[in-house]
């Protein structure tokens, strides 16, 4: 089902069209505003908070050891959405997708910033340009980790690193007060935060007050193991949660002072799961599942939303809200609908994938879920993914004797996430954390046949460059290319050429 916008609402996007861009089936779009008029009589200002590295792990997700009071007053008044997702667990891959409106693979911002992955085009729509157009004042508070920058012209970016050191955390919230303050324009920002990235630190600038120690929590339950040091690290990871929402109280202090917060929507989202097992760099629950909470004065309901959705949809949500042009070719939709009680036609399916992060682990995957079933097909099928090896390695030593006093399903879960085969199918309502893989049994042949169709057709639709066998060899080459004895050299990535032989 295509799109359906208004004539006078829709702007021509020659960088998608160049892309090879589809509009994605099982989604369904209206029109920003009735009789053509896209513009609302008081357009609201835009506070994005994001936070690095951290999955649902809040108070108001039913994390019982963590205290997040802020966040979960802000999810009290208005709408928690339990079933929130990111289209890749990687910074910079979710991060130029909130920003696009696009899948990685549409993007070409396949990988970290970092190790010079890139988006295709520099012209490529995004929100900073779209709001920039309408009128809107934009900022950028904390580090972007796309490539080109020059593609988001912010009209102000302050402590553009990534911090983290967590130097000078005080600071977010005054340079926010000050942006809030310089002009009577709507205005858009992104808060950008460090915590809950590595190192994980306990406390600092007394932050949190009193911070959790190992035998006060309980591993996160995907892990599906236990031990002391992984009950060390869970609790230093719920420490960086806490301070975060210490550092989210001071924020929206500094928006209440300025008069401006009853014509602000506020979103907190994290930009993909904890750098923990079965988490980041992954295309498990753990990785692309996040938190995502709206509050907008007026306009929202305290509700909890069950509906699949995705940072995709914050970029249609802004255009709708804010009056701005629509892009045309985008796969979300405006997640405005759902601030309201009340039964909204929504997606059946929500997709996810995997490139790589760092030329350490990289492998490529694709996934499809609906309310109970989760298709993963990894498109290496029976390699070894140089990602478990990368991942288990940050943690103990001991960490392999652990996993091999696990029950049999979790050290099959970790067995087959070392050399993944062709197909995973998960029934996440009996078995939400992954550890049983039911692509080899009958009883389930119907929904296996069913989601792999369904994957299939997405992969088409957004014209998924890695369908080409020849593609996904040449980024093999490339990869591999970047190591030397053993290890990828960024020196020996001039520049990746995939956005070349992406592109039809």
């Amino acid at each position: 089902m295509f799109c359906s916008q208004q004539p006078l609402a829709k702007v021509s996007c020659a960088a998608l069209l160049k892309a090879g861009l589809f509009l994605v089936g099982y989604l369904v779009c209206f029109p920003l505003m009735a009789n053509g008029d896209s513009r609302p009589e008081v357009r609201p200002n835009v506070l994005l908070i994001v936070s690095e590295d951290n999955g649902p792990e809040l108070g108001c997700y039913g994390q019982a050891y963590v205290q997040t009071p802020t966040l979960d007053r802000l999810a009290e008044k208005g709408v928690r959405f339990e079933n929130a997702y990111v289209p890749q667990a990687g910074c910079s891959q979710s991060r130029a997708a909130f920003m696009t409106g696009l899948f990685p693979h549409q993007n070409g911002q396949i990988g970290l910033a970092t190790w010079k992955c890139q988006m295709y085009l520099e012209d490529t729509p995004n929100i900073i340009r779209s709001l920039k157009d309408s009128g809107y004042r934009t900022g950028l508070i904390g580090k972007l980790h796309i490539n080109p920058k020059s593609a988001f012209p912010f009209d102000m970016h302050e402590v553009s690193s990534a911090n983290f050191a967590r130097n000078n955390l005080n600071s977010y919230a005054r340079k926010a007060e000050e942006f809030f303050t310089a002009g009577e324009e709507p205005f858009f920002l992104s808060v950008n935060y460090p915590d809950a990235h590595r190192p994980w630190i306990p406390k600092i600038a007394g932050l949190p007050a009193k911070p959790l120690v190992g035998s006060d929590v309980t591993p996160l339950p995907y892990f599906g193991i236990d031990s002391p040091q992984l009950c060390d690290n869970t609790a230093d990871h719920l420490n960086c949660m806490s301070r975060l929402d210490s550092l989210v109280a001071d924020l929206l202090a500094a928006l209440e002072r300025t008069g401006k917060a009853d014509n602000t929507l506020v979103v907190y989202f994290g930009d993909h799961g904890a750098d923990l097992l079965r988490g980041k760099r992954t295309s498990y629950e753990g990785g692309v599942r996040i938190p995502l909470i709206a509050y907008w004065p007026q306009h929202c309901k305290p509700l909890v939303r069950k509906e699949l959705v995705s940072t995709l949809d914050l970029f249609p949500t802004l255009l709708e809200v804010c009056g701005a042009q629509i892009v045309d070719g985008l796969p979300g939709r405006s997640l405005k609908p759902l601030f309201q009680p009340g039964e909204v036609s929504w997606r059946e399916y929500l997709f996810t994938e995997y490139h790589l992060h760092s030329p350490h682990n990289f492998y490529p995957q694709r996934t499809v879920r609906d309310a109970r079933y989760k298709l993963i097909q990894n498109l290496l099928p029976g390699e070894v993914n140089p990602g478990y090896a990368f991942t288990m390695n940050r943690f103990f030593p001991e960490l392999a004797k652990t996993i091999d006093t696990a029950p049999l399903e979790v050290r099959q879960a970790y067995r087959r996430m070392e050399k993944p085969p062709e197909y995973e199918l998960y029934d996440l309502q009996k078995d939400p954390f992954e550890f049983k893989s039911l692509v080899d049994d009958p009883s389930h042949a119907v929904e296996l046949k069913r989601l792999q169709r369904v994957l299939q057709d997405w992969r088409e639709r957004t014209s998924d460059p890695l369908l080409n066998a020849k593609n996904l060899a040449k980024l093999k080459s490339e990869v591999e290319a970047s190591f030397v004895d053993g290890s990828p050299s960024k020196k020996r990535i001039e520049s990746w050429r995939y956005p070349d032989y992406f592109l039809p």
